[in-house]
């Protein structure tokens, strides 16, 4: 995996023995092994990690005794161009301003629970043109800082004499900055030409590819997985849940083919990202038994696919751990280490060299984090970004005056 070695650790202190302005010294953090440490950051980087109490706390110091710390969870299937839109009256507005604004605030939400880093799909031609585009990317410029926002232009047609213009608005799309090419080839009357020109566009500019597919037809499935297997590991197909809707046998043939390919598959366990009648996933541990590498996304926020979309990867991964079967390492893994895989990031762990990318969430283990905890410090490159805190009160109006507990949870 690209950027799984550490890197040598920055020091916090420059030539003059002065302290690092930018350190930061995490006291009392729980780690998944149970372990409760000191973490210091500095230069974007994880510079330590010791037993707590034993690093110097010549820095600025967070508290996060009675929090899980865990490496930030990215965001590989967002839709920024739409989210915020389900009680939009009649057709969605095209004006960049307001695309912009939505954009922003929906990368703001999904930060605050904890994605520094995510991948918007942004449609391209038709009426919007790319003016959605320029929009999405004039947002992760103001978002500089607090997270990374790649963009994936999507096309709706890409073959026959209609889909010349949305093969120009592809290239023009590259031009401008989207750092990624895909779409959705079952919109296409020709979804295997739709492929092979994204694939060709791809090839000739360096980008990874990013598909959107929900296709019922194994042998479909099968061809999208050929032509995807000569770019291998830049190509992420999603939300592929038309695989559980074939047979098992006919699923588990498919499947196979997808891991020959060296694909990698995004699921949608919240679904949300094509009709509402055929919401559904993918299906998760057949995938992952036959070598297929699976992140988690979390689709649609709070547009007509999902009007109740949340954005949130901890609930991506508790459904994951419940709904699939995963343990809550596996699942947690398919919204952090997978989704950060799909994103080209480099891995991140909790200690010495490796990114300062991270989430700390209350509670002391991952599967109570999973239950939709609410309490999150998020750090992206060193800094804390976003915090969220919630605290909960009991009250009984048949004992007025006692004094109840107050309890930070969740």
């Amino acid at each position: 995996m690209p950027g799984s070695q550490p890197q040598p650790p920055h020091s916090s202190s420059s030539a003059s023995g002065q302290t690092d302005p930018a350190a930061l010294l995490l006291s009392g953090a729980r780690l998944t092994d149970g372990r409760t440490v000191d973490v210091r950051l500095g230069g974007g980087r994880i510079e330590a990690v010791g037993t707590a109490g034993s690093l110097s706390a010549h820095a600025a110091r967070v508290d996060l005794s009675g929090y899980l710390l865990l490496p930030a969870p990215a965001e590989p299937h967002a839709h920024g161009d739409t989210a915020l839109t389900a009680e939009t009256d009649g057709p969605l507005s095209q004006d960049a301003e307001e695309i912009q604004r939505r954009a922003t605030e929906a990368a703001l939400l999904q930060l605050g629970h904890g994605a520094t880093a995510q991948r918007s799909h942004v449609r391209v031609g038709d009426v919007q043109g790319l003016d959605a585009l320029a929009a999405v990317l004039q947002a992760r410029r103001s978002l500089r800082g607090l997270a990374e926002l790649t963009t994936v232009a999507m096309p709706r047609l890409l073959t026959g004499i209609a889909g010349a213009d949305g093969l120009a608005m592809l290239r023009d799309a590259v031009k401008m900055g989207a750092s990624v090419v895909g779409g959705c080839p079952d919109t296409d009357p020709d979804p295997t030409g739709y492929v092979e020109a994204v694939l060709e566009l791809a090839s000739e500019h360096g980008c990874p590819v990013d598909l959107h597919t929900d296709a019922t037809d194994p042998a479909r499935l099968g061809r999208l997985a050929a032509m995807a297997g000569g770019l291998r590991s830049t190509v992420t197909l999603g939300p592929c849940a038309g695989l559980g809707r074939l047979p098992a046998e006919v699923a588990s043939r498919a499947v196979d083919q997808l891991a020959a390919a060296g694909v990698t598959v995004v699921c949608l366990p919240q679904g949300g990202c094509g009709a509402v009648e055929r919401r559904g996933t993918a299906p998760v541990r057949l995938l992952r038994a036959a070598g297929v590498q699976v992140a988690a996304g979390s689709g649609a926020l709070r547009d007509v696919a999902n009007p109740v979309g949340r954005g949130d990867p901890l609930e991506a991964a508790y459904l994951l751990a419940s709904r699939h079967g995963l343990r809550p390492e596996e699942a947690y893994d398919a919204v952090s280490s997978d989704a950060r895989a799909v994103l080209g990031l480099p891995e991140v762990r909790v200690e010495a060299g490796f990114p300062a990318e991270l989430l700390a969430v209350r509670g002391d283990r991952l599967a109570g984090a999973l239950s939709l905890a609410y309490s999150r410090i998020v750090v992206h490159r060193g800094r804390v970004v976003a915090r969220t805190s919630a605290v909960r009160e009991y009250c009984n109006s048949a004992a007025a005056g006692l004094d109840l507990p107050r309890q930070g949870r969740g």
